[in-house]
């Protein structure tokens, strides 16, 4: 089969073609696997972190990608909850044990033997991928191929993101940085919670008009304060100082969710301004995103189907994947590989 493959990292500034086309053997199935025929795979930032080393280290070589839709190729033997056909999904959670607390309690996304797709299994820039029955995802029937694939990233880890706020219909919701996730995660607030208001922060002005006129109340500059105090904000940038700006902005008790794999290292000797009497005091919180559960994109795409969620994208081959890579390194927007 055709795939694309990352040997090592490196630096996309330097190398622009950090993706090595190949021929691999179709993958063989292991117990309650499927073999799915590869559609389409988003293309997604998370693949730049793990090419440019701001991740856990991949094992070389691997297939990138995470964000899969095809159809059931092959299945062993003792898979029961999926058939020959049946058009699936892949995202960031690969497989975890199924066996220790944090699965035990249906947060498999903590699980000390998580596994990514496409970083430590191989993803969907291929003809073909594997995974276990449990870790593949009916889409549903509303949306395309393509229109699925965004959403198996984005839109997930915006949901959970969104859960872990502990937001109720009518709260004050902030949304720091205005990406794919924010505009998902507004078009799932104002279904979830419509007497809710949203408020904006973004670095760009045409970001700020794009989120009000999705329904944002109020949108201004990251450092800017809101003109209510917020009962939570999720932030989905990938440097630090929105999070100092953001805290300012929270009610007593209020709630900072950040949605980010990395932020940018910051030099052992600066200090980032975190005061306890401005942000912190009266019992403020900040609560990371690790990964996504089976849950978590499960009812994501029961919701997005409901809203419906529509993704704008731009399609590329297969052999284009380097390309898309470096495209989404220089301007948002999300990028497709169609592959079969």
């Amino acid at each position: 089969m055709k795939a694309m493959v990352l040997n090592k990292l490196t630096d996309m500034r330097e190398n622009k073609n950090p993706l090595e086309p190949v021929d691999l053997p179709v993958p063989e199935l292991g117990e309650k696997e499927i073999l799915i025929k590869v559609s389409t795979c988003g293309v997604c930032h998370t693949e730049l972190d793990e090419i440019e080393g701001r991740t856990p280290p991949p094992k070389f070589p691997v297939v990138p990608g995470h964000q899969v839709v095809g159809r059931v190729e092959k299945a062993d033997a003792a898979v029961g909850s999926l058939k020959i056909g049946d058009r699936v999904g892949v995202a960031w959670i690969f497989s975890a044990c199924g066996e220790c607390q944090y699965c035990r309690a249906g947060n498999e996304n903590l699980c000390p033997h998580f596994k990514a797709t496409g970083r430590d299994a191989n993803g969907g820039y291929a003809e073909y991928m594997s995974v276990p029955e449990n870790f593949a995802y009916k889409i549903p029937d509303v949306f395309s191929d393509s229109e699925a694939a965004p959403l198996l990233c984005a839109g997930a880890v915006g949901y959970r993101s969104l859960k872990l706020t502990g937001l109720q219909d009518g709260q004050n919701l902030g949304l720091t940085g205005f990406g794919a996730s924010g505009h998902l995660v507004m078009k799932m607030v104002k279904q979830k919670y419509p007497n809710s208001k949203i408020y904006v922060f973004a670095r760009s002005e045409k970001e700020q008009v794009f989120s009000r006129e999705l329904g944002a109340v109020w949108a201004g500059g990251t450092e800017d304060e809101s003109p209510e105090k917020l009962d939570s904000i999720i932030d989905t940038t990938p440097v630090w100082k929105p999070i100092v700006e953001a805290m300012k902005n929270l009610k007593p008790g209020g709630r900072l969710v950040i949605n980010a794999i990395r932020k940018e290292k910051v030099d052992k000797k600066a200090l980032l301004k975190l005061d306890y009497s401005t942000h912190l005091w009266m019992e403020k919180e900040i609560k990371s995103v690790a990964n996504v559960t089976r849950n978590d994109v499960s009812e994501f795409l029961e919701l997005a189907a409901q809203i419906p969620i529509k993704p704008e994208f731009q399609e590329y081959s297969l052999e284009e994947a380097n390309k898309a890579l470096v495209e989404l390194k220089e301007r948002n927007g999300a990028k497709i590989l169609r592959i079969g």
